[in-house]
């Protein structure tokens, strides 16, 4: 999306951007006819731009105030780029030859800033696809010659600049040099000193030199400028952006100039975004011409205040959870109006980023699919935040194994995320229902019906008779608890040392000490959480082979 400077031509151009797919190349031709005869001094009503836009005639009953014809010249560009954005346009559709930024540099012999500054100067840019299948900045050749009558000195002095002979080259080169040599200095501050020198242009200076280190590398003025940043250094330069380091700062650090280094972080941020996985449920009114004032401009009713939660004095655990369920539920037109808002953030920013080209992308067309995902993020944790008392309420009554309530809330929340990001709302059911059985079925996998029964050996003698059921030299239902105890002690020898602490320790096979958590087992032995649990399922796994009927000679 462009930045405007007219509030109604930003309007316009969402309405044009959202409607039929077979006009909008109708309207983005049209744009740049009216950006042809737009004068800058001058004012123009906004009847006049809707018509040589759309053909239509508006019927309001208060006149928009007229339009400033300079910042309507702006705006008229900003809304053919962002309906180039809306569709795929490519340049078979125009029956005449097609340049992007590079090619039509090198065919008038100017650098891409200057191409650059023509288009604020206003040379029309759409955004096409080429035959190579990517979206780039395009300039049609009509658009070219137009612009080169109009703004023909400007064209003359801009070539000029750039057509140095080969006297004035290596006078460059020589003087170059010896600054370099003598005073030192990054490739932009020897450019501009040249540049003053030499009544020639500061781009066309650096241009120069950056061509002759190419071209030259063994004799090269800037090496370490000349020759392309490697992955790690790119890697490294977008990691210093994001951590508050300025353009700045790292355009001296790996001696590059402002323009490139940005053009490295939006490369980097392209490339994040392009393998970002981005899953949403779509809606066929997504599609709509008014989808974006239908979905996110309405104003929610705020939300009913959260129940009272009673809780004992001193316990920490409920105190916890008193603050998780803290945040208010949601009524069904609220929680319907969030999850359509969420998809819809999430398919905008899908759709835009599919115009991505790494190697030209835009600040500002990033910056607006990373806000989307962030408005996108920000709903979806008012959603979590509003059903994590159903986490809650699951988890107590799956509080029957070795794990605290507070690891299976910690679950149970993952379950809920995801199930935020796969519930489709127009079906017409509940939220509560499906996440209801999206958490139940991760808590029958992530608490197996194997860890539930050895859990329960420390609570009663007839509990215990499971493990030693499985011996064939023992009536599994008439033997007293202590020769239950003893053979399970001969079981357990057969592990390693912590892996029959692991066991012992975790369900309480001994009486002298309460069970304990996988964390506070962590802690105990110097090892992570997850690392305790595998250990645990791999003596467990040695258990079950020691007991099957085949192997029981060996424990008597």
């Amino acid at each position: 999306m462009g930045n405007y400077l007219l509030k109604p031509v930003e309007e316009l151009a969402k309405q044009l951007s959202a409607g039929l797919t077979r006009l909008r190349k109708d309207y983005v031709d049209a744009a740049e006819s009216l950006l042809s005869i737009v004068q800058p001094d001058l004012e123009y009503p906004y009847e006049l731009v809707l018509y040589r836009l759309t053909g239509y005639r508006s019927a309001r009953a208060r006149p928009i105030q007229p339009l400033a014809g300079k910042a309507l010249r702006h705006d008229l560009r900003a809304l053919i780029l962002e309906i180039c954005d809306s569709f795929d346009l490519k340049t078979s559709d125009y029956g005449q030859a097609a340049y992007n930024l590079r090619s039509l540099a090198q065919r008038l012999r100017v650098s891409t800033k200057t191409v650059q500054r023509w288009c604020k100067s206003g040379l029309v840019a759409r955004r096409l696809v080429f035959p190579d299948g990517k979206k780039r900045l395009a300039f049609l050749s009509g658009s070219v010659r137009s612009f080169a009558r109009q703004r023909r000195r400007q064209v003359l002095r801009s070539v000029r600049f750039s057509q140095m002979s080969q006297a004035e080259v290596d006078f460059v080169v020589r003087r170059a040099r010896r600054m370099a040599l003598r005073q030192g200095g990054s490739l932009l501050a020897i450019s501009r000193r040249l540049a003053r020198r030499t009544a020639r242009a500061v781009e066309t200076i650096r241009y120069t030199l950056r061509n002759y280190d190419r071209a030259n590398p063994g004799m090269a003025i800037f090496p370490g400028q000349s020759s392309p940043l490697d992955a790690a250094s790119r890697q490294a330069i977008y990691r210093c952006f994001l951590h508050g380091i300025s353009a700045s700062t790292l355009a001296g650090r790996y001696r590059r100039t402002r323009g490139s280094i940005y053009r490295l972080i939006n490369e980097a941020r392209a490339r994040a975004l392009l393998q970002r996985k981005m899953e949403y449920i779509y809606n066929p009114q997504f599609d709509l011409p008014e989808a974006q004032t239908l979905i996110l401009a309405p104003d929610l009713p705020p939300p009913p205040p959260p129940a009272p939660v009673t809780l004992e004095k001193g316990d920490d655990t409920e105190q916890a959870i008193m603050g998780i369920c803290q945040a208010p539920l949601l009524t069904a037109t609220q929680e319907r109006a969030l999850f359509q808002q969420y998809n819809f953030l999430k398919y905008q920013a899908d759709h835009l980023r599919q115009g991505i080209d790494c190697q030209s992308a835009r600040s500002v067309q990033l910056r607006r699919i990373e806000r989307l995902l962030m408005q996108a993020e920000s709903l979806k944790s008012s959603l979590v935040r509003a059903n994590l008392r159903l986490v809650v309420s699951i988890a107590r009554r799956h509080l029957r194994g070795p794990q605290s309530l507070m690891e299976l809330i910690s679950d149970g929340t993952v379950s809920l995320m995801k199930a935020v990001e796969k519930f489709d709302y127009a079906r017409g059911f509940k939220f509560s229902t499906y996440a209801s059985w999206a958490i139940i079925k991760n808590f029958a996998r992530s608490v197996p019906q194997e860890r539930y029964r050895l859990d329960r050996f420390a609570t009663a003698p007839e509990e215990m008779l499971d493990v030693t059921g499985g011996l064939s030299r023992y009536d599994a239902r008439a033997v007293p608890v202590s020769e239950l105890r003893d053979c399970l002690e001969v079981v357990l020898a057969q592990l390693s040392p912590r892996e029959r602490s692991i066991l012992v320790n975790h369900y309480g096979l001994d009486q002298d000490a309460p069970p304990q958590t996988l964390e506070e087992l962590s802690r105990h032995l110097g090892i992570s959480k997850e690392r305790v649990r595998q250990i645990e399922l791999k003596a467990m796994g040695k258990l079950r082979h020691m007991l099957q009927p085949d192997r029981q000679g060996l424990l008597g």
